[in-house]
């Protein structure tokens, strides 16, 4: 046991709670100070977090076999540059990014079809809800049977698994209108179409964002899992899976570091978007009169 890192762990966790504390407190109407804080202390918590696992962890003396300190993943991380990047492009860039759109866009113009169609939507639906609880587990070694080793099965895995939170929240989106904004249109002698892409689908931009924040995280969970059941010598999946079995944790943890970041920035990126595109809802409207 060694005092001196639990000390350390323990100081920096407690100066970063304690500045934390002061941060929000503040109260400022500039809008561009209060982005700052809002920057800075999910930062000096994410430090203190990892001050306080360094720090119990050489403290303890706990073995890297368990659980490696984050000085040892940062190593690793640099020292596996070119290998980490090819996982995340094999991963990331072919298997989640091209089966998150074709999955997400799928969703969206089946969700318009069952809107049309009163048969579709007491038919499909439900085979939806039954689809998307199928274990990911069952689902994977299927994919790998029908379309291959390569990125394309994971990217098919990926489709499953998107498909249905964007149809369902689709649909929901689309119900969305009042009946008030609604007969304005029928008013207007707005045709079908019109009244879908000028009120309804706007209206149901809040439900499509909802759903398509939780397929940019669900897109990665299972195009990594899916890796697990067969895959070329590349990849976040085999990776963690071959690391692990030669009891290589630094690199494990190297690749959840790296797929974390990558979900992060991800799921940023589309509420960064949302933000954009639906600046006239009072969620967004009121967080930024809250800035």
């Amino acid at each position: 046991m060694n005092a001196g890192w639990i000390i350390f762990a323990l100081v920096v966790w407690l100066g970063c709670w304690a500045a934390n504390e002061y941060l929000v407190r503040v109260e400022t109407r500039q809008a561009g100070a209060r982005r700052a804080i809002n920057l800075v202390v999910p930062i000096l918590f994410g430090v203190s977090l990892l001050a306080l696992w360094e720090g119990l962890v050489r403290g303890f003396n706990v073995p890297p076999v368990l659980l490696p300190p984050p000085s040892a993943i940062w190593a690793q991380i640099t020292s596996s540059v070119p290998t980490l990047w090819a996982d995340f492009r094999q991963t990331f860039l072919k298997s989640v990014l091209i089966g998150y759109a074709i999955g997400c866009a799928s969703g969206l113009v089946f969700a318009i079809a069952i809107d049309r169609s009163p048969f579709l939507k007491l038919g499909l639906l439900p085979i939806g809800s039954f689809v998307s609880a199928l274990p990911l587990v069952g689902i994977a070694p299927i994919m790998v049977m029908w379309f291959g080793f390569d990125w394309q099965s994971k990217a098919a895995v990926v489709v499953v698994m998107t498909f249905f939170p964007m149809l369902v929240n689709t649909v929901a989106g689309l119900a969305a209108a009042n009946a008030m904004e609604r007969d304005l249109m029928h008013t207007y002698a707005a045709s079908y179409w019109q009244g879908l892409f000028k009120l309804r689908l706007p209206a149901a931009w809040p439900f499509i964002f909802n759903a398509l924040k939780i397929n940019s995280t669900l897109a990665l969970i299972g195009a990594i899992v899916a890796e697990f059941f067969g895959t070329p010598i590349v990849g976040m999946g085999f990776r963690i899976s071959s690391a692990i079995g030669r009891l290589q944790v630094d690199m494990v943890w190297a690749e959840i570091a790296v797929a974390a970041l990558a979900g992060s920035l991800f799921y940023g990126l589309i509420a960064l978007i949302e933000r954009r595109v639906t600046f006239w809802h009072p969620s967004v409207r009121g967080g930024r009169t809250g800035q």
